[in-house]
């Protein structure tokens, strides 16, 4: 996917290789044209953080993982574009949490559903929820209010990367802990986030991987720690500072 066009000594090596799996993403009936207006948006904000995952962030992957951990339902919740950039690590983190993945459209139709399962199932998932929809968000009249009842819609913990601003209200309504990654710090998703990570979602779902390990063996009393010490607005402001300094 990288092609030949791209040596890895490029200096935009990784910015272009994202943009071509979402062009393949398009081609492929995973990700809506629309996906490519957000890729382009969340790609100018990585570039003011430096196109890197800043401490704040890699703090707040961190607490990610350890609220996937000790969840007692975690779903990681899929669009066309996280379908497209990160399948395989998407497949790889709910295998190191326990968590359920489930596909989530705005743009939903039966056949992108079943596209992007399939996808999910190449890149190693046994299981793929998002296709029964016999449940509903309350408070949200488009596609994305539609979950499956014992996916999303039970789930206690929701990692929802590349969300939508009112479904992450909504979701945070519904008294879930949504774990949100988003480059924009100052977005609704971000801001109704208990564990906003502003990072850039190639970096930040391989990092919640290696958290996951590390805590692996980790006992409930470690995991709430590391939870309760975790601040929100403090992550927020750690990203918007670090913005405004560029």
């Amino acid at each position: 996917m990288t092609g030949p066009e791209i040596p890895e000594s490029h200096p935009r090596y990784e910015s272009l290789l994202t943009r071509h799996r979402i062009e393949a993403g398009v081609d492929r009936g995973l990700t809506s044209r629309q996906g490519l207006i957000a890729q382009g948006r969340g790609e100018a904000f990585d570039y003011l953080l430096g196109e890197e995952t800043i401490p704040s962030a890699d703090d707040a992957e961190r607490v990610a993982a350890a609220h996937l951990l000790r969840a007692d339902h975690p779903v990681l919740s899929v669009n066309g574009n996280v379908a497209a950039l990160a399948p395989g690590e998407i497949v790889a983190l709910a295998q190191a949490t326990g968590a359920d993945v489930e596909v989530n459209l705005f743009n939903r139709t039966d056949e992108r559903i079943g596209r992007i399962e399939t996808h999910l199932r190449e890149h190693g998932a046994e299981t793929v929820k998002g296709s029964t929809a016999d449940g509903r968000i309350p408070g949200l009249d488009h596609e994305r209010a539609k979950v499956d009842a014992d996916g999303i819609g039970a789930a206690d913990v929701v990692l929802v990367p590349l969300e939508d601003g009112d479904r992450a209200e909504a979701l945070a309504a519904m008294g879930k802990t949504e774990l949100v990654v988003d480059l924009n710090p100052m977005s609704r998703s971000a801001r109704s986030a208990a564990v906003p990570i502003v990072d850039n979602l190639i970096r930040a779902v391989p990092n919640m991987i290696e958290h996951a390990v590390e805590l692996a063996d980790a006992d409930d009393g470690t995991l709430d720690a590391i939870v309760d010490s975790f601040d929100p607005e403090d992550a927020l402001a750690a990203a918007e500072e670090r913005i405004r300094d560029v």
